[in-house]
């Protein structure tokens, strides 16, 4: 069973844990659940989209998805495995984190946590069960060793105008852009465009352009063999030093960190 067959099991029972471990590329329609969502993105990147933004996750990153907030799921590579724990609500009160939108990098701990329900793939777990301490546990630590959110996301437009700009920036992602001459290119003045970015999307258009950069270097870490130098380049950047220090900023590691990451879960014998 996959997790699209899986949603209408997930909320069936309310003080349980449902849990699912799956290997997929997929687009999971806008859809919701009465139980907070803990998923282990492991090899690959998955995009959550919610109110017109677009949160990327990387490998060896989760996010949290509190109870009742409906969402699209993506799954960007084939060869991610995604696992997602849904837990029961009833005690949410008990920290804000269970209550707000979160993607954080995994500490090695919640990662073998995380590895170990497998054991449960595709069931229920409830008190009566044998262990149910231990899931019980593995929530209740999440907001004590996760409290910062990484601020990877793309907000989306349905400005025309807007529109035919982020489209020209992301298909020409590699090129020196700035406010000047972005501005030029679509006849607008430099203050008219920030007003715009602002408006529309409400972040300012260097903050949009760095986070649109840092996304393609992520997608090009995880899918290609690119050297790092060259990814650098393809988003924009001339030093390597800029480029892994706006990468460490969005997602609190190097990027050399996710291509080891990456090739350690394509190759578990390397």
């Amino acid at each position: 069973m996959g997790l699209i067959a899986a949603l209408p099991d997930i909320d069936r029972h309310d003080k349980s844990v449902f849990i699912m471990h799956e290997k997929s590329e997929k687009l999971i329609p806008f859809h919701k659940h009465t139980k907070g969502q803990l998923s282990y993105v492991e090899g690959g990147i998955a995009y959550i989209t919610i109110d017109n933004r677009t949160y990327v996750v990387p490998a060896r990153h989760f996010f949290w998805i509190p109870q009742g907030m409906e969402h699209i799921l993506e799954i960007g590579h084939s060869a991610t495995v995604l696992r997602s724990l849904y837990f029961y609500a009833h005690d949410d009160i008990a920290d804000p984190f269970y209550s707000r939108l979160g993607i954080y990098p995994a500490s090695e701990l919640l990662i073998q946590m995380i590895k170990y329900t497998e054991i449960w793939d595709e069931k229920h777990v409830s008190a009566k069960d044998e262990n149910f301490e231990f899931l019980v546990a593995l929530k209740k630590i999440l907001p004590k060793t996760h409290q910062q959110p990484l601020p990877i996301i793309l907000p989306a437009t349905h400005n025309k105008q807007m529109m035919k700009i982020v489209s020209y920036l992301e298909w020409n992602i590699g090129e020196k852009h700035t406010l000047t001459n972005v501005s030029t290119r679509f006849g607008l003045s430099e203050r008219s465009m920030s007003r715009l970015f602002k408006s529309d999307m409400d972040i300012s258009f260097l903050q949009y352009l760095k986070t649109l950069r840092i996304i393609k270097a992520i997608e090009l870490l995880l899918n290609t063999d690119k050297p790092i130098n060259e990814i650098a380049d393809d988003v924009g950047y001339s030093s390597i030093s800029a480029f892994s220090d706006t990468f460490h900023e969005f997602t609190q590691s190097r990027p050399s960190d996710l291509r080891k990451s990456s090739k350690a879960f394509r190759n578990p014998a390397v």
